[in-house]
């Protein structure tokens, strides 16, 4: 949401459900995804799944940008442009209505070849987004090369905002370089009012937690 409380993207977030009602929490099985290599079938279902989410929330006259997890192994499969392509072809979806979010990581390792696959899919209107930022190794050259829109604070940066001074320098710090660079900020994890006023009071973008929605199916998603 913005500071406003305006209702402005949404992430998708992966849940194994079982038998008895439960789930199992991604930290389980997406580990297990990424050693095994199905991580990149996952993600290309992942992403065919925002698609088909990003229609529905349209033709429900709720068009809202939706930002969905892209791993690093899924990101650097050769084919991996054409099928962003293929999925949003399928299913009509505006190259608008998603936002990518990738790894510090990923953009450092193989900097060049992400580079190159970056500009080809910004080119047709995707926009990147840096998650977790922060708790990576940053080498921050990286913000000015490439053609991000972006910055996701993690949330163990905003849980003891603003009473521990660390932390609170950290995000701010951040929100300062981000307006500097011309790159959006959402700070994750949100769950307190406080939290949220100091982030408001310091043009903090966009706000993503408890505080305002947990997860929910999409067509509970329509309906709030």
């Amino acid at each position: 949401v913005d500071r406003h409380g305006r209702v402005t993207g949404a992430e998708l977030l992966m849940r194994w459900p079982q038998a008895d009602g439960t789930y199992i929490a991604p930290d389980i099985f997406i580990p297990i995804a990424e050693e095994s290599g199905l991580i990149v079938k996952l993600g290309h279902w992942a992403l065919r799944e925002a698609c088909r989410a990003a229609r529905v929330l349209a033709q429900a006259g709720s068009p809202v940008a939706l930002s969905v997890n892209v791993s690093p192994a899924q990101f650097r499969q050769p084919d991996f442009a054409s099928r962003v392509q293929a999925a949003l072809a399928e299913h009509g979806t505006p190259a608008g209505a998603l936002i990518l979010e990738l790894t510090e990581g990923l953009l450092i390792d193989q900097r060049d070849a992400s580079l190159a696959r970056m500009r080809e899919l910004a080119e047709l209107g995707i926009r990147f987004s840096i998650d977790d930022f922060g708790t990576g190794y940053s080498s921050l050259a990286y913000l000015t090369s490439m053609p991000l829109y972006e910055l996701k604070i993690d949330k163990r940066f905003i849980d003891d905002t603003p009473h521990d001074a660390h932390d609170t320098a950290i995000v701010q710090a951040i929100l300062a370089m981000a307006r500097h660079l011309g790159l959006r900020v959402v700070a994750e994890g949100v769950e307190t009012q406080e939290q949220a006023d100091f982030l408001i009071a310091h043009d903090c973008d966009g706000l993503q937690g408890y505080l305002y929605a947990r997860p929910m199916p999409l067509e509970a998603f329509i309906t709030w």
